[in-house]
């Protein structure tokens, strides 16, 4: 299980807002917005988007929604900083906006257990809810609890395209392992425990 699988149970335990990172491009890409023409493209081969991109639909987003209801709890952000120019441009939207970060988690999982979860994961083409084939498989294969839709692998989750991710995750996202531990707002979690053991661990990271 990986952030999406404990963002949904935060969001239900403490009334957060998850943003994704993944889930604003894939409706730009939908909708062929200016960020979603920019993001099939580096999303399809496995690539981050571009720093100011995935910045600026961020920093636009929450100037949109953050004074809405659905905020008032405070919110989840997955996906984002993937780079340490995404984490500083974080820092000067905290300031902008007037939050705080109070908790940065990293899931510790092994590159061989990581690529079998990510490649076992699918998602209805329809309503966008996450599934996976082993760890938290639909009621009727292939088919989404929620809305009926068909349910798919995803081009970013396909095993080949998961080892390039796990490539320029090594390049420009383990530098923030770094960046945020020196900050002090760091917390490690083996993320190969059950998923109740490191849910229970992340409750009393956020108290």
């Amino acid at each position: 299980a990986g952030i999406i699988t404990y963002g949904a149970k935060l969001v239900e335990k403490y009334g957060l807002k998850q943003i994704s990172t993944g889930d604003l491009f894939r409706k730009a890409i939908k909708e062929e917005t200016k960020f979603g023409v920019i993001a099939k493209y580096f999303i399809s081969f496995g690539y981050l988007v571009p720093d100011d991109f995935t910045i600026q639909m961020i920093q636009e987003y929450l100037e949109e929604n953050i004074n809405t209801e659905e905020f008032k709890n405070g919110f989840i952000l997955d996906g984002f900083p993937r780079t340490i120019i995404q984490a500083r441009k974080l820092a000067d939207i905290c300031s902008m906006f007037n939050f705080k970060i109070d908790a940065v988690i990293n899931l510790d999982i092994p590159e061989d257990v990581l690529v079998k979860r990510l490649s076992g994961r699918r998602t209805c083409a329809d309503c966008g809810k996450s599934y996976h084939i082993v760890y938290n498989p639909p009621k009727k294969e292939g088919v989404c609890d929620v809305c009926g839709g068909e349910l798919i692998l995803r081009d970013d989750d396909k095993a080949e395209t998961v080892k390039k991710r796990l490539d320029v995750y090594h390049e420009q996202t383990a530098p923030l392992i770094a960046h945020y531990k020196e900050a002090g707002s760091l917390h490690e979690i083996d993320g190969t425990q059950d998923i109740k053991v490191v849910f229970e661990e992340i409750k009393s990271i956020l108290g």
